[in-house]
C-alpha cells in the first residue's frame, strides 16, 4: 500500500488508496518532489513549466 497522501482532481478527495474511492478516477500525491541542489532535471522542469504558461 501506498504510505503517501494522494488527492483526486475530480472530486477533490484525499485518500490513501491507488484509485479514488468516491468515483474510481486516477489520483495526483500532494507532496512536492524533494529539493536538491544539485537537480538533474530541473532546467527541463523551467522549461516545461514555461510551455505549459504559454497555452
Amino acid at each position: 500500500m501506498n504510505m503517501k497522501m494522494n488527492k483526486c482532481p475530480e472530486c477533490g478527495i484525499y485518500t490513501l488508496k491507488n484509485a479514488c474511492p468516491k468515483c474510481g478516477g486516477k489520483l495526483k500525491v500532494i507532496y512536492p518532489p524533494k529539493f536538491s541542489v544539485e537537480d538533474k532535471y530541473g532546467k527541463y522542469r523551467r522549461i516545461l513549466k514555461k510551455e505549459s504558461m504559454k497555452g
